[in-house]
């Protein structure tokens, strides 16, 4: 008789405990761990002495043919760019992010424009009705998608070997649960044997997943750490619901470069891509104000130019406040201290204030330099010459340090009608000038480049 057995799972590691424990002792997390039901079924054990013929044998390397399997188009530039040139057949795609940013919006308007292939779309947390009234808003040409409400997952399969189809959508993971485990669907043990289970059928079939994952509040995929390691390619939908522009950024990726970056424009008839970022992220009307200036930032391999806002002010109380939005806090501090070192500007009782135009978040260390132009230009008072963008990195001792593809910020500021970029020194050694239109400044300080904005 099958005996029930009861441990305590951390739901940010995996790591399992006979008791329940404040902090884990895998990853340091505090107050992750959950009861959780385990049932022992006894399993007859294959006997290791080699009598039975193993389904796989060991191959040599060079005996093991290859061959490049034509991705599927999914009829989104920046979709494709995202999981490397289009979606791997037999491959399963996690695609996360907060309530309520898009994610159904934007699997659902790909799934439409894509007439050639039958689709069955399984949602576990919406109604046949809301799906299709969703869909009536986006513009979408006639497709063979087939709509199923359905929680269980031996159903699931039931419905896939009754339609044959090309791709399967699973809206979301967290709501799927099997017969086999006796917990509630978004446990730990649910969301791993489900996902586990959808992945054999997946590499076995050579069918491709879609699967719709939430995050918790710390941001990462709610359920075990394990769930990313299953799949294939997490992709990570990210942004601000106050702001129109969306994010789709790739965490992990087995069969592509997980540096690509796409952008979208939230709309009433869905999700928009955004190919010239530049153009949108950039506002033309801050001529005469002070504390703003223009960076040539790089996320994943594309370029793109930002606004950096900044505004410095007396403190009204005796502790200044630092508060910085789009960008790390913890080293606009260190710039700050760099200015008041290295440069001589007092900034310790002020107020600093930084926000990053768009709602976008950077951690591109190249727009150190635009940060600290745009709190000297707010501190001082004076414009900076709309028709100058920056990049370089802030080292500690107020060097301007290279930056990585320099002729790609260089082109796509010329591309957007700038006159002048300042760049670090050391990136013109190897530039071939010749076809560059714009002027290029370089500096070795922070006070050349403030010389160079200021006078």
């Amino acid at each position: 008789m099958a005996k029930d057995k009861t441990v305590y799972v951390c739901t940010n590691c995996g790591q399992d405990s006979p008791k329940w424990v404040g902090k884990c002792p895998s990853c340091g997390a505090w107050n992750t761990y959950v009861e959780e039901v385990v049932r022992k079924e006894v399993t007859n054990k294959r006997p290791v002495s080699g009598i039975e013929t193993p389904k796989a044998k060991p191959t040599a390397l060079n005996e093991i043919i290859t061959g490049d399997d034509p991705r599927i188009n999914l009829g989104d530039e920046e979709l494709n760019r995202v999981l490397g040139g289009g979606l791997v057949p037999g491959s399963l795609v996690l695609i996360g992010g907060e309530p309520g940013i898009g994610k159904s919006t934007l699997v659902l308007q790909t799934v439409l424009r894509l007439p050639d292939l039958r689709i069955l779309y399984v949602s576990g947390e919406e109604s046949a009705r809301q799906l299709k009234l969703r869909a009536d808003r986006i513009q979408h040409n006639s497709s063979d998608c087939l709509i199923v409400c359905e929680t269980s997952l031996e159903q699931i399969y039931v419905h896939i070997k009754n339609t044959h189809p090309d791709l399967v959508i699973i809206d979301s993971i967290q709501t799927i649960s099997t017969e086999t485990i006796e917990s509630s669907p978004g446990s730990i043990a649910q969301v791993r044997e489900c996902s586990a289970s959808i992945l054999k059928f997946a590499k076995e079939t050579n069918t491709p997943v879609l699967m719709i994952g939430h995050i918790n509040k710390e941001g990462s995929i709610a359920g075990p750490k394990v769930l990313e390691h299953i799949v294939d390619t997490v992709l990570q939908f990210e942004g601000d619901q106050h702001y129109m522009y969306r994010i789709l950024r790739s965490i992990k990726n087995r069969f592509g470069s997980t540096a690509e970056l796409g952008i979208y424009e939230m709309r009433q008839d869905g999700l928009r891509q955004v190919s010239n970022p530049s153009e949108l992220l950039l506002s033309q009307d801050h001529v005469g104000m002070s504390g703003v200036s223009i960076a040539s930032a790089i996320e994943g391999i594309r370029p793109f130019l930002i606004e950096t806002q900044a505004l410095v002010s007396t403190a009204a109380y005796g502790t200044p406040q630092r508060s910085a939005t789009g960008f790390d806090i913890r080293r606009m501090n260190m710039l700050l201290a760099v200015l008041e070192k290295r440069v001589g500007f007092k900034l310790a009782q002020k107020d600093v204030f930084l926000n990053i135009a768009g709602g976008l978040r950077v951690n591109d260390p190249a727009i150190d330099l635009s940060v600290i132009s745009a709190i000297l230009s707010s501190n001082m008072d004076t414009e900076i010459d709309r028709q100058v963008c920056l990049a370089g990195e802030v080292g500690l001792s107020g060097e301007i340090r290279p930056v990585n593809r320099i002729e790609q910020r260089i082109s796509e500021a010329e591309k957007l009608g700038f006159n002048q970029i300042i760049l670090p020194k050391h990136n013109l050694q190897g530039l071939n000038t010749k076809k560059i239109k714009i002027e290029l400044v370089p500096v070795r300080k922070v006070e050349e480049a403030f010389r160079c904005l200021f006078g």
